[in-house]
Protein backbone atom coordinates (compact mmCIF):
# COMPACT_ATOMS: atom_id res chain seq x y z
CA UNK A 1 0.00 0.00 0.00
CA UNK A 2 1.32 3.43 -0.90
CA UNK A 3 2.27 5.65 2.04
CA UNK A 4 0.78 9.08 2.68
CA UNK A 5 2.88 11.93 4.05
CA UNK A 6 0.98 11.53 7.33
CA UNK A 7 2.50 8.05 7.65
CA UNK A 8 5.99 9.50 7.38
CA UNK A 9 6.13 12.84 9.20
CA UNK A 10 8.05 16.07 8.65
CA UNK A 11 11.45 14.86 9.86
CA UNK A 12 11.57 11.94 7.44
CA UNK A 13 10.22 14.07 4.59
CA UNK A 14 13.15 16.44 5.15
CA UNK A 15 15.55 13.48 5.24
CA UNK A 16 14.17 12.35 1.87
CA UNK A 17 14.79 15.78 0.34
CA UNK A 18 18.32 15.82 1.76
CA UNK A 19 19.00 12.38 0.29
CA UNK A 20 18.08 13.67 -3.19
CA UNK A 21 20.07 16.90 -3.02
CA UNK A 22 23.69 17.27 -1.92
CA UNK A 23 23.70 21.08 -2.03
CA UNK A 24 21.64 21.49 1.16
CA UNK A 25 23.32 21.94 4.55
CA UNK A 26 21.58 19.53 6.98
CA UNK A 27 21.38 22.04 9.83
CA UNK A 28 19.18 24.88 11.11
CA UNK A 29 19.93 27.08 8.07
CA UNK A 30 21.54 27.10 4.66
CA UNK A 31 25.20 28.15 4.58
CA UNK A 32 26.56 29.77 1.44
CA UNK A 33 30.23 30.71 1.35
CA UNK A 34 30.69 34.32 0.21
CA UNK A 35 34.48 34.51 0.48
CA UNK A 36 37.27 33.13 2.65
CA UNK A 37 36.09 35.08 5.69
CA UNK A 38 32.29 35.08 5.56
CA UNK A 39 29.16 32.98 4.95
CA UNK A 40 25.63 33.95 3.97
CA UNK A 41 23.24 32.30 6.43
CA UNK A 42 19.67 31.90 5.14
CA UNK A 43 16.56 30.27 6.54
CA UNK A 44 12.85 30.19 5.81
CA UNK A 45 9.85 29.20 7.90
CA UNK A 46 6.16 29.02 7.04
CA UNK A 47 3.40 29.68 9.58
CA UNK A 48 -0.23 28.72 8.92
CA UNK A 49 -2.96 30.33 11.01
CA UNK A 50 -4.83 27.13 11.92
CA UNK A 51 -1.66 25.23 12.86
CA UNK A 52 0.83 27.71 14.32
CA UNK A 53 -1.12 30.58 15.87
CA UNK A 54 -3.08 30.00 19.11
CA UNK A 55 -6.65 31.26 18.90
CA UNK A 56 -5.99 33.98 21.48
CA UNK A 57 -2.95 35.32 19.58
CA UNK A 58 -3.44 38.84 18.20
CA UNK A 59 -2.69 39.77 14.60
CA UNK A 60 0.22 41.88 15.84
CA UNK A 61 1.64 38.84 17.66
CA UNK A 62 1.28 36.73 14.49
CA UNK A 63 3.46 39.19 12.61
CA UNK A 64 6.03 39.37 15.39
CA UNK A 65 6.25 35.58 15.67
CA UNK A 66 6.75 35.21 11.91
CA UNK A 67 10.02 37.12 12.29
CA UNK A 68 10.98 35.43 15.57
CA UNK A 69 10.86 31.86 14.23
CA UNK A 70 13.23 32.75 11.41
CA UNK A 71 15.61 34.86 13.48
CA UNK A 72 15.78 31.99 15.98
CA UNK A 73 17.43 29.84 13.31
CA UNK A 74 20.01 32.56 12.71
CA UNK A 75 20.64 32.61 16.46
CA UNK A 76 21.29 28.87 16.47
CA UNK A 77 24.07 29.41 13.91
CA UNK A 78 25.60 32.36 15.72
CA UNK A 79 24.80 34.62 12.78
CA UNK A 80 24.46 38.40 12.64
CA UNK A 81 21.11 39.48 11.08
CA UNK A 82 21.28 40.97 7.60
CA UNK A 83 17.75 41.20 6.17
CA UNK A 84 14.23 39.76 6.26
CA UNK A 85 11.88 38.84 3.39
CA UNK A 86 8.13 38.54 4.02
CA UNK A 87 5.67 36.56 1.90
CA UNK A 88 2.09 36.63 3.14
CA UNK A 89 -1.14 35.10 1.86
CA UNK A 90 -4.44 36.33 3.31
CA UNK A 91 -8.19 35.79 2.77
CA UNK A 92 -9.85 38.54 0.76
CA UNK A 93 -12.33 38.87 3.64
CA UNK A 94 -9.62 39.87 6.15
CA UNK A 95 -10.29 43.29 7.63
CA UNK A 96 -7.62 45.73 6.45
CA UNK A 97 -7.03 46.96 10.00
CA UNK A 98 -6.13 43.40 10.97
CA UNK A 99 -3.71 43.17 8.05
CA UNK A 100 -2.07 46.39 9.23
CA UNK A 101 -1.67 44.87 12.70
CA UNK A 102 0.21 41.90 11.19
CA UNK A 103 2.55 44.23 9.33
CA UNK A 104 3.06 46.34 12.46
CA UNK A 105 4.07 43.19 14.31
CA UNK A 106 6.53 42.25 11.56
CA UNK A 107 8.07 45.73 11.52
CA UNK A 108 8.39 45.96 15.29
CA UNK A 109 10.07 42.53 15.38
CA UNK A 110 12.45 43.59 12.62
CA UNK A 111 13.38 46.66 14.65
CA UNK A 112 13.73 44.60 17.84
CA UNK A 113 16.09 42.08 16.21
CA UNK A 114 17.86 44.74 14.13
CA UNK A 115 17.03 42.93 10.89
CA UNK A 116 15.53 45.22 8.20
CA UNK A 117 12.55 44.17 6.09
CA UNK A 118 13.95 44.21 2.55
CA UNK A 119 11.18 42.72 0.36
CA UNK A 120 8.60 39.99 -0.08
CA UNK A 121 5.37 38.97 -1.80
CA UNK A 122 1.61 38.88 -1.24
CA UNK A 123 -1.09 36.47 -2.34
CA UNK A 124 -4.60 35.27 -1.53
CA UNK A 125 -5.45 32.14 0.52
CA UNK A 126 -8.32 30.72 2.55
CA UNK A 127 -6.46 31.51 5.80
CA UNK A 128 -3.47 33.57 6.90
CA UNK A 129 -0.15 32.07 5.79
CA UNK A 130 3.06 33.91 6.61
CA UNK A 131 6.36 32.76 5.17
CA UNK A 132 9.51 34.54 6.29
CA UNK A 133 13.08 34.31 5.06
CA UNK A 134 15.86 35.58 7.31
CA UNK A 135 19.35 36.32 6.06
CA UNK A 136 22.47 36.69 8.18
CA UNK A 137 26.24 36.45 8.06
CA UNK A 138 29.01 34.85 10.05
CA UNK A 139 32.56 33.58 9.68
CA UNK A 140 32.20 30.10 11.17
CA UNK A 141 28.75 28.67 11.84
CA UNK A 142 27.67 26.97 15.05
CA UNK A 143 26.55 23.56 13.80
CA UNK A 144 24.13 21.40 15.77
CA UNK A 145 26.10 18.13 15.98
CA UNK A 146 29.75 19.14 16.41
CA UNK A 147 29.93 18.68 20.19
CA UNK A 148 32.78 16.73 21.78
CA UNK A 149 33.13 14.20 24.57
CA UNK A 150 33.02 15.74 28.07
CA UNK A 151 31.39 18.96 26.84
CA UNK A 152 28.66 20.33 29.06
CA UNK A 153 25.08 20.73 27.79
CA UNK A 154 23.35 24.03 28.59
CA UNK A 155 20.31 26.15 27.72
CA UNK A 156 19.97 29.93 27.58
CA UNK A 157 16.87 30.01 29.81
CA UNK A 158 14.04 28.05 31.39
CA UNK A 159 12.03 25.80 29.10
CA UNK A 160 8.51 24.36 29.24
CA UNK A 161 6.97 27.75 30.00
CA UNK A 162 5.34 28.02 26.57
CA UNK A 163 3.71 24.64 27.11
CA UNK A 164 2.43 25.73 30.49
CA UNK A 165 0.99 28.91 29.00
CA UNK A 166 -0.66 26.98 26.16
CA UNK A 167 -2.37 24.39 28.36
CA UNK A 168 -3.16 26.47 31.44
CA UNK A 169 -3.91 29.94 29.99
CA UNK A 170 -2.25 31.21 33.18
CA UNK A 171 -1.48 34.89 32.57
CA UNK A 172 1.92 34.44 34.24
CA UNK A 173 3.00 32.05 31.48
CA UNK A 174 0.80 33.09 28.54
CA UNK A 175 3.34 35.53 27.08
CA UNK A 176 5.76 32.64 26.58
CA UNK A 177 3.47 31.13 23.92
CA UNK A 178 2.01 34.39 22.52
CA UNK A 179 5.17 36.54 22.52
CA UNK A 180 8.20 34.25 22.04
CA UNK A 181 11.61 35.89 21.70
CA UNK A 182 14.56 34.61 19.66
CA UNK A 183 17.98 34.56 21.37
CA UNK A 184 19.89 36.25 18.56
CA UNK A 185 22.41 38.13 20.73
CA UNK A 186 22.97 35.03 22.84
CA UNK A 187 23.76 33.03 19.70
CA UNK A 188 26.46 35.47 18.63
CA UNK A 189 27.96 35.44 22.14
CA UNK A 190 28.04 31.63 22.15
CA UNK A 191 29.81 31.49 18.81
CA UNK A 192 32.43 33.97 19.95
CA UNK A 193 33.07 32.27 23.29
CA UNK A 194 33.78 28.63 22.60
CA UNK A 195 30.42 26.86 22.19
CA UNK A 196 30.95 23.67 20.19
CA UNK A 197 27.36 23.18 18.92
CA UNK A 198 23.91 24.74 19.21
CA UNK A 199 20.32 24.64 18.03
CA UNK A 200 17.08 26.37 19.01
CA UNK A 201 14.37 24.61 21.02
CA UNK A 202 11.26 24.85 18.84
CA UNK A 203 10.04 21.25 18.61
CA UNK A 204 10.78 20.21 22.20
CA UNK A 205 13.96 19.42 24.11
CA UNK A 206 13.78 15.68 23.36
CA UNK A 207 13.47 16.26 19.61
CA UNK A 208 16.35 18.76 19.59
CA UNK A 209 18.64 16.41 21.53
CA UNK A 210 18.02 13.71 18.93
CA UNK A 211 18.63 16.22 16.12
CA UNK A 212 21.96 17.15 17.71
CA UNK A 213 23.04 13.55 18.38
CA UNK A 214 26.32 12.61 16.67
CA UNK A 215 26.93 9.23 18.28
CA UNK A 216 28.45 10.48 21.53
CA UNK A 217 26.15 10.07 24.50
CA UNK A 218 24.10 12.78 26.21
CA UNK A 219 23.02 12.74 29.85
CA UNK A 220 20.48 15.28 31.14
CA UNK A 221 19.92 15.74 34.88
CA UNK A 222 16.34 16.40 35.99
CA UNK A 223 17.51 18.28 39.08
CA UNK A 224 19.42 20.74 36.87
CA UNK A 225 16.44 21.66 34.68
CA UNK A 226 15.36 24.37 37.13
CA UNK A 227 11.76 23.12 37.33
CA UNK A 228 9.88 25.05 40.01
CA UNK A 229 7.40 23.52 42.45
CA UNK A 230 4.78 25.87 40.99
CA UNK A 231 5.43 24.46 37.50
CA UNK A 232 4.98 20.90 38.79
CA UNK A 233 1.83 21.81 40.70
CA UNK A 234 0.13 23.51 37.74
CA UNK A 235 0.98 20.58 35.46
CA UNK A 236 -0.31 18.09 38.02
CA UNK A 237 -3.57 20.05 38.47
CA UNK A 238 -4.15 19.78 34.71
CA UNK A 239 -3.36 16.05 34.72
CA UNK A 240 -0.16 16.58 32.73
CA UNK A 241 3.32 15.16 33.25
CA UNK A 242 5.66 18.08 33.94
CA UNK A 243 8.58 16.37 32.22
CA UNK A 244 6.44 15.85 29.11
CA UNK A 245 5.88 19.62 28.98
CA UNK A 246 9.63 20.21 29.33
CA UNK A 247 10.74 17.65 26.74
CA UNK A 248 8.00 17.28 24.15
CA UNK A 249 6.13 20.55 23.52
CA UNK A 250 8.65 23.10 22.28
CA UNK A 251 8.00 26.73 21.25
CA UNK A 252 10.53 27.87 23.87
CA UNK A 253 12.98 29.46 21.41
CA UNK A 254 15.80 29.13 23.93
CA UNK A 255 19.11 27.84 22.60
CA UNK A 256 20.53 24.50 23.67
CA UNK A 257 24.29 24.37 23.27
CA UNK A 258 27.41 22.50 24.28
CA UNK A 259 30.57 24.00 25.68
CA UNK A 260 33.90 22.67 27.01
CA UNK A 261 34.24 22.84 30.78
CA UNK A 262 37.23 25.18 30.58
CA UNK A 263 35.15 27.76 28.66
CA UNK A 264 32.31 27.97 31.18
CA UNK A 265 33.81 30.58 33.50
CA UNK A 266 34.49 33.07 30.71
CA UNK A 267 31.01 32.56 29.25
CA UNK A 268 29.36 33.11 32.64
CA UNK A 269 30.75 36.66 32.61
CA UNK A 270 28.88 37.45 29.39
CA UNK A 271 25.72 35.35 29.41
CA UNK A 272 23.18 33.81 31.77
CA UNK A 273 22.64 30.11 31.08
CA UNK A 274 21.72 26.85 32.81
CA UNK A 275 23.92 23.76 32.65
CA UNK A 276 21.58 20.76 32.34
CA UNK A 277 23.83 17.84 31.41
CA UNK A 278 26.98 16.53 29.81
CA UNK A 279 28.36 14.62 26.86
CA UNK A 280 29.70 11.12 27.62
CA UNK A 281 30.75 7.92 25.86
CA UNK A 282 27.47 6.03 26.40
CA UNK A 283 26.18 6.48 22.80
CA UNK A 284 22.72 7.05 24.31
CA UNK A 285 20.47 10.02 25.09
CA UNK A 286 19.40 9.64 28.72
CA UNK A 287 17.98 11.53 31.65
CA UNK A 288 18.93 10.99 35.27
CA UNK A 289 15.66 11.42 37.12
CA UNK A 290 15.38 13.07 40.52
CA UNK A 291 15.01 9.61 42.08
CA UNK A 292 18.39 8.58 40.66
CA UNK A 293 17.07 6.29 37.92
CA UNK A 294 18.47 6.56 34.37
CA UNK A 295 15.88 6.59 31.58
CA UNK A 296 16.21 6.87 27.80
CA UNK A 297 14.85 10.07 26.26
CA UNK A 298 12.53 9.13 23.43
CA UNK A 299 12.36 11.21 20.26
CA UNK A 300 9.04 13.00 20.41
CA UNK A 301 8.10 16.66 20.03
CA UNK A 302 6.13 18.54 17.38
CA UNK A 303 6.15 16.96 13.94
CA UNK A 304 4.20 18.26 10.94
CA UNK A 305 2.14 15.70 8.99
CA UNK A 306 2.78 12.83 11.45
CA UNK A 307 -0.28 11.02 12.73
CA UNK A 308 -0.53 10.34 16.47
CA UNK A 309 -0.30 6.63 17.25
Amino acid sequence: MELNVSDIGEKDIVKYILSKCNTITPDDTAITKIDDNSNLISTTDMLIQSKHFPKNMTYFQMGFKAVTVNVSDLAAMGAKPLGFLLSIAIPDSLNFSNFKEIIDGVLEACEFYEIPLIGGDTNEASEIIINGTALGTNEDSLMKNTYKNNDLIAITGNIGLAALGFYSNDLKYLDNILKPVARIKEGMILKENGATSATDITDGLASELHEMFNGKGMLIYEDKLNISDEFKEIANNMGLNYLDLIFNFGEDFELIFTIPKDKVKDLEEKLDFIIIGEINDSSEINIKLANGKIKKIQKKGYNHFKKEI
